[in-house]
């Protein structure tokens, strides 16, 4: 596997489809497939909460009517545990009723709402951006993590030559003393550019 697959298959943004009705899976399926991300079914609010506590997700697609936990329920659980709280949600729901879902989604931390039947080419699109975000989330948590990898061995080669001053020759101390000052301050610079 080449280093781009490898980043490829690391980029991967999961999609979880929660609704109780095998038709309304189905139909999904058919309008997010082509997205070529996997696709991760939940016929209920208990199901979603496992699947959400076994992996991440780009984006969450929650039925709002369902048996059980419905979907503001389920929604609401998703938002309380640090694990899976900033996960987006998309909630979906068959009937307009009088407004009060839409509103009730938005203040249980839903990222939008859509009405059944939807749009597929603008659900394609809203969930297109989740997906573009997420892989951007992970790319910048692996360059902090490179980054952080760099400025601790930075920090160590710092400490190596503090220790060679401490201990060196008086003659090299004077050049060392200010090379030791330039790698202080741009340890520093390079901390306060991380922040």
């Amino acid at each position: 596997m080449t280093t781009t697959e490898a980043s490829t298959a690391h980029d991967r943004a999961s999609i979880l489809l929660v609704d109780d009705m095998e038709d309304n899976l189905i139909a999904l399926e058919a309008v997010l497939g082509s997205l070529n991300e996997p696709l991760v079914r939940a016929r209920s609010g208990e199901e979603a909460m496992k699947a959400l506590l076994r992996q991440s997700f780009a984006v969450v697609l929650l039925d709002v009517r369902m048996p059980g936990m419905d979907g503001f329920e389920t929604a609401s659980n998703i938002k309380r545990l640090d694990q899976t709280k900033d996960t987006p949600i998309i909630f979906l729901t068959g009937s307009e009723g009088d407004g009060g879902y839409a509103f009730r989604g938005y203040a249980t931390g839903a990222a939008d709402f859509l009405t059944k039947p939807f749009d597929p080419w603008v659900l394609r699109a809203k969930v297109n951006v989740f997906i573009d975000l997420h892989r951007k989330n992970r790319q910048l948590e692996r360059m902090l993590a490179q980054e952080q990898k760099q400025l601790g061995e930075f920090a160590e080669r710092l400490a190596a030559v503090e220790d060679e001053v401490a201990h060196g020759d008086q003659r090299d101390n004077l050049e060392m003393r200010q090379q030791l000052t330039r790698m202080e301050e741009l340890l520093a610079e390079m901390r306060r550019g991380r922040q």
